[in-house]
């Protein structure tokens, strides 16, 4: 972590499938199906130490919900997230994400004091927001879209968590595809691209999305709308078998005319330097220059 930068995530143990977290005032147990090794714990301080489960062994169950507030909230690399217990075990926050946080916002931090204009990024499939508030409170103004209007709703709720309610972020509910290329039509231009795709996605007109058959197309709708003078593009994805080499091949392909270079690896749930690192999901990033 950043100094000065306030965290309440860490990662406690994981294994046999699953994973231990303390989200503020509050430990989850989770699946986590690349935790195939034995957990440092005993099962009897797992369920001392967890206020609610959940697991996929019979369809989706949580176990002890009641034992977690309807909402509650957080702080993970300086931004403020609510967080709530949905149907599918998700929290509405995915902290493997949190040292692409960190890099976003002093990236960007750094490029509106070196830029005369305003810094505009894209942020799509951007679920509850952290990137976008990670950029934002970089200072950039940001584009998010995400195609569920709940998530958009949720995201515009940690905005004003971070006090960022009259920050120029543009709100979008609508399917990736669809809204890139009306934004080709008009010739929008941004300095940076963020994207998450998802494995499969459904929209709101009930499209579909597969990363398979459209990461590709996504990628190069986004290099359309790069600015001449493009920051970075920072791609990540949560797919099994979406290594960070495959993120960067296909990334690599779609930015292969510009100048510039690509960084790629695992994104971690971290705890204490005695708790092993547990992988989740990967990242590519291309920036302009060394960065």
């Amino acid at each position: 972590m950043s100094p000065g930068l306030a965290d309440e995530y860490e990662l406690l143990d994981s294994g046999d499938g699953r994973k231990l977290e303390r989200f503020g005032a509050y430990t989850l147990a989770r699946p986590c199906s690349q935790a195939v090794w034995k957990p440092r714990l005993s099962e009897a301080e797992w369920t001392a130490a967890a206020h609610a489960a959940f697991d996929r062994e019979d369809g989706n169950r949580w176990h002890n919900r009641s034992g977690l507030p309807a909402a509650w909230e957080v702080e993970i690399a300086g931004i403020r997230f609510r967080l709530s217990g949905t149907d599918f075990g998700h929290l509405g926050v995915f902290p493997e994400q949190r040292a692409q946080w960190l890099w976003l916002r002093n990236t960007v931090r750094d490029a509106c004091a070196a830029r005369p204009g305003p810094v505009r990024i894209l942020n799509l499939f951007a679920y509850s927001g952290g990137s976008t508030l990670a950029a934002a409170l970089g200072g950039a103004e940001v584009c998010h879209l995400d195609a569920s209007k709940g998530m958009v709703t949720w995201a515009r709720d940690n905005a004003r968590l971070n006090r960022l309610e009259a920050h120029p972020i543009r709100w979008i509910t609508d399917d990736a595809h669809t809204f890139l290329r009306r934004e080709v039509r008009r010739e929008r231009r941004y300095d940076a691209v963020i994207l998450d795709p998802p494995t499969f996605g459904r929209g709101q007109g009930n499209e579909t999305y597969k990363i398979e058959r459209d990461l590709p197309e996504t990628l190069r709708l986004c290099r359309s709308l790069l600015a001449p003078d493009p920051l970075f593009v920072l791609l990540s994805a949560h797919t099994p078998g979406y290594s960070p080499l495959v993120l960067e091949n296909v990334l690599g392909q779609a930015v292969g005319d510009l100048d510039g270079k690509i960084v790629s690896g695992e994104m971690l749930l971290t705890g204490a330097a005695t708790v092993p690192s547990t992988p989740s999901g990967a990242f590519a990033r291309w920036t302009r220059g060394a960065q």
